[in-house]
């Protein structure tokens, strides 16, 4: 998951997101909750085509799901949103909708959410002195208290990193600075999803009642 960041990203924020969507990413949170709503909406309608020709999700931070007006001709595009820790609860009946979670008080607070953001996993640029972080002991606890899948968020910017999360149990790993301020978003992309991939790959398949007697 890739969270935008127009003031830091190199080239422009669209062609950030192609590049990194080039490289491997799937899922892209549209931040700028900050433009007002015409800036924001254009950014999602130029957004989604680099997301939808590869089976990937625009989602938009916020309750406003910054649909096109009038609706295009193939019909109206998946809704999917992520919402803060603060609200609104329950959340809206939607395609997809993830939370942004800290602590287990806030993970008690869900109710139909489809997945939440843990973080901040490591100290960030982003929100600095934001935490304390969770580091790898704490993500795996909140994970394993989550009633939804977990992503990894929060200063996470080395495939090393990367593969610790999914080692704590993190079923996706969100990032921002790291593909955001790359000289390199595509290569940058590409690195950190491959270790993904590969960390998902090396983890330990469930004992069910045909592994069991494998040898």
């Amino acid at each position: 998951m890739l969270l935008t960041d127009r003031r830091v990203a190199r080239g422009g924020l669209v062609g950030v997101v192609a590049r990194a969507v080039a490289g491997g990413v799937r899922w892209v949170v549209l931040r700028e909750k900050d433009l007002p709503r015409a800036e924001r909406q254009a950014l999602a309608d130029e957004l989604r085509p680099l997301l939808a020709g590869v089976d990937g999700n625009l989602i938009v931070a916020g309750p406003d799901p910054l649909l096109p007006t009038p609706a295009p001709a193939g019909g109206r595009p998946p809704v999917a949103l992520h919402l803060p820790a603060a609200g609104p609860y329950p959340p809206p009946a939607v395609d997809l909708v993830g939370r942004s979670c800290h602590d287990r008080a806030e993970l008690n607070r869900l109710t139909t959410e489809d997945y939440v953001t843990l973080s901040p996993v490591l100290p960030t640029r982003s929100k600095p002195g934001y935490g304390p972080p969770l580091r790898a002991e704490g993500l795996a606890r909140l994970i394993r208290l989550s009633p939804v899948p977990a992503l990894a968020l929060g200063g996470i910017e080395t495939p090393a990193q990367v593969r610790a999360c999914v080692e704590a149990g993190a079923v996706g790993v969100a990032v921002l600075g790291a593909i955001m301020r790359a000289p390199d978003p595509q290569s940058a992309a590409a690195a950190l999803t491959g270790a993904f991939h590969q960390a998902i790959r090396q983890q330990p398949r469930p004992l069910t009642a045909t592994t069991e007697g494998e040898t």
